[in-house]
């Protein structure tokens, strides 16, 4: 007897890749049920994520593809130059503008044209929450389920059930796991994974400075991990400070006169005078990745399948990379009338992945405990080779290519194409 489902897919976890994943299978025409503990209306209040995220132009491609860019227009930031160099406190940031041991990464060689892409885009959470959010709310088919706490999943013939904590049931053919770098759904599978916790937290906090910023994106290596810089709409910056434990934690413990003192060490007034604004936020910084992304009817995404340190701001956006594969391999297996949740179709979608997750996972890591020190001939090795890069324009141009996802086999929607029959 044919097992009659609920929906196609169910996604558990309404964070920004779910729901990025969750919008692109439901335009595309598969039935999708999205299952979060927290009302969606929560997940907009400003204090719920204090984080802006750089996103990739490619990125950015895929949610125009599905509606959501068009509504976040006028809350983004073109990033147009990023600049990368050693620093140190109470020396204050560099001037803005290529020299010594310093990288300079200009849009304008991959991109020339005068309104071409820009290197990325930077956008506050909320607001990338808000557009999403509202295209999820404004379509006639997808089930929304937030509040909606899910208690455990179980195989069933053809597909999966999840069981929530209000002893309702859904059912689908695929179980897409989004829940976070420590998700449940992942450990009741048993499905290993790898990682280690860095002794870093990264301060994250937005910052009001007197002088624009010109779209320039500013990553300093400080001898506690990075200090990055990043341009958003107006004379303001979103900041992720990256200290050592102890010393985030004295830090954010600080009264506004004490952390103001400590900004202006790190930051200097290249940009002129500069304060915080609105809440700080810490966030512990560790590294977490599944040994599979996927298990008979459940796939990993986002950071379910892998958390990396936010150094190359990198994180949402293979979540969007996660969600754009997955979509097209689920889109094309429902078309060949093949099982969604079968290893077969899944297999596809962990070969497309694994590797690009791999080999970022390895390189943050590896840039993260190069660049986190102050010991002499370190700095001096990594600043020949920044400025090694800098005078060669082929390298210059593939890093460029590589942060905004355009390398390797790209799936539709990074390319800006619809998935949509």
């Amino acid at each position: 007897m044919k097992q009659d489902f609920d929906c196609d897919v169910i996604v558990l976890g309404g964070g920004l890749a779910g729901q990025t994943l969750a919008l692109a299978l439901d335009q595309a025409g598969l039935s999708v049920t999205l299952v979060d503990a927290a009302p969606l209306d929560d997940m907009l209040a400003p204090e719920f994520d204090g984080r802006a995220s750089a996103l990739a132009y490619t990125s950015f491609r895929m949610l125009e593809s599905i509606g959501a860019a068009d509504r976040m227009r006028e809350h983004v930031q073109r990033i147009e130059h990023i600049l990368v160099c050693d620093g140190r406190p109470n020396g204050g940031a560099r001037p803005g503008g290529p020299g010594p041991n310093t990288l300079h990464f200009d849009r304008r060689e991959i991109h020339p044209d005068e309104d071409g892409e820009p290197l990325g885009y930077m956008a506050e959470n909320r607001h990338t929450r808000h557009a999403l959010t509202h295209c999820l709310k404004a379509s006639g088919t997808l089930d929304l389920r937030a509040p909606a706490t899910a208690r455990r999943w179980e195989r069933i013939p053809g597909g999966i059930r999840l069981d929530l904590e209000t002893g309702e049931t859904i059912t689908g053919r695929l179980l897409c796991a989004s829940d976070g770098k420590f998700s449940r759904a992942r450990r009741q599978a048993g499905t290993r994974t790898a990682g280690w916790a860095y002794n870093q937290s990264g301060i994250v906090m937005t910052v009001e400075h007197e002088h624009p910023h010109q779209g320039v994106a500013y990553e300093y290596f400080m001898p506690g991990g990075p200090f990055a810089i990043l341009p958003l709409p107006g004379n303001r910056s979103s900041l992720v400070w990256t200290e050592m434990s102890e010393i985030a934690a004295a830090i954010l413990a600080l009264d506004e006169a004490g952390l103001q003192a400590e900004l202006e060490k790190r930051f200097g007034d290249f940009l002129g005078a500069v304060k915080p604004v609105g809440p700080r936020f810490g966030y512990p910084l560790s590294v977490r990745f599944a040994e599979n992304f996927y298990e008979d009817r459940i796939a990993y995404v986002g950071d379910a399948a892998r958390g990396i340190h936010p150094l190359a701001g990198q994180g949402f956006n293979l979540g969007i990379r996660d969600a754009a594969a997955l979509a097209e391999v689920l889109v094309e297996a429902k078309s060949l009338g093949l099982e969604l949740g079968s290893p077969v179709t899944l297999q596809r979608y962990a070969n497309w992945r694994k590797l690009d997750s791999m080999g970022l996972v390895a390189a943050t890591d590896l840039f993260n405990r190069l660049f986190s020190n102050d010991i002499g001939p370190l700095r001096w090795a990594r600043g020949l080779g920044l400025s090694l890069v800098d005078r060669i324009p082929p390298a210059r141009q593939f890093f460029m290519r590589e942060a905004g996802g355009e390398t390797g086999d790209l799936p539709k929607l990074l390319k800006g194409e619809s998935l949509a029959a």
